[in-house]
């Protein structure tokens, strides 16, 4: 797990592979690079689909095959069928210039799903089992209406505490967007920012401290990869190497570090959930899976702690 692996990488010049050259076209548009590892997936499986066929030898045909091949071989949903359908074509008709036309296939069907909506007390609850960082960062999330990549992209000079507002730079789409700054978290955002300032300390003392800046800024402020402003609010445990040309560079936490915590979080929830509504250990083992007790029994511990207490039912 590379906490930059949301950097580009470098591609060299002289390169005359196909993936590389479709990488230089959907960087000379100005895409993301999230974009970018989507296309170049999709092109990818294309080509091995089509037994390795070189994509300019290939049309409307053999796309049509591949994206009914999806729906009825693979049972991917229309959402994902119209990734790979924008992603070949910008593949023709982008980069090869070719123009894909009307290509005669249906989309698989698409299943409504009610979206997941957690009230106000269950986002609340599953943030208070985080732990620091991971507590700000989902309260941010919640409190700011940030996605979890917005969040951890955060520069310290992206927080306004005086406008009471946090600027989102690069956001979906490209995009620049303000957004609010909830004063609850004006205080632990200030530790926060304590913390990483002693560690670009500690970095710029052991002669590293250039944090990542994308090409562009890079240009345009020179200087500004060793200042605390342009540092990541939530810098990584770890230095790591930069794709683009090998320096050691503190990057922000990695996405999935995140994302399990927060997992986790939402599996403590529910469990103490239960257990102060009076729900009986040992179910509580079973739905948790817990091969001892003695791992369940440490909710009764947690709930104990709070305050709480199993309720009669008769007083539920």
């Amino acid at each position: 797990m590379n906490p930059m692996d949301d950097v580009r990488p470098s591609i060299d010049a002289q390169s005359h592979r196909f993936l590389d050259q479709l990488r230089r076209t959907i960087r000379q548009r100005g895409l993301s690079y999230s974009t970018e590892k989507t296309y170049v997936h999709w092109a990818a499986r294309f080509i091995r689909h089509s037994g390795m066929r070189h994509p300019a030898h290939m049309g409307p045909d053999e796309v049509t095959s591949f994206l009914r091949h999806l729906a009825s071989g693979e049972h991917c949903s229309s959402n994902t069928q119209r990734i790979a359908l924008n992603a070949l074509v910008f593949l023709y008709e982008r980069h090869l210039d070719a123009e894909l036309g009307p290509l005669p296939f249906r989309y698989a069907q698409k299943r409504r799903r009610m979206p997941t909506v957690l009230t106000h007390e269950e986002a609340i609850t599953v943030i208070s089992n985080l732990t620091a960082p991971h507590e700000l960062i989902a309260s941010l999330m919640y409190g700011s209406g940030l996605r979890l990549s917005e969040a951890l992209n955060l520069r310290i000079k992206d927080l306004d505490f005086a406008q009471q507002q946090l600027t989102v730079r690069d956001g979906k789409g490209g995009n620049e967007r303000m957004t609010l700054l909830p004063g609850k978290l004006y205080e632990p955002l200030q530790a926060q920012i304590d913390n990483a300032a002693a560690l670009h300390t500690y970095d710029l003392d052991c002669g590293k401290g250039s944090v990542f800046m994308p090409d562009a800024l890079a240009r345009k402020y020179p200087r500004a990869a060793t200042q605390l402003q342009w540092q990541f609010l939530f810098p990584s445990d770890r230095l790591s190497r930069d794709p683009r040309d090998g320096t050691l560079r503190r990057h922000h936490k990695h996405i999935s570090s995140v994302q399990r915590a927060v997992t986790k979080a939402f599996r403590h929830s529910f469990a103490t959930r239960l257990i102060e509504t009076g729900y009986d250990i040992k179910l509580v083992q079973s739905l948790l899976g817990h091969r001892d007790i003695r791992t369940t029994e440490i909710y009764l511990h947690v709930v104990r702690n709070r305050g709480g207490a199993i309720v009669s039912p008769i007083d539920d």
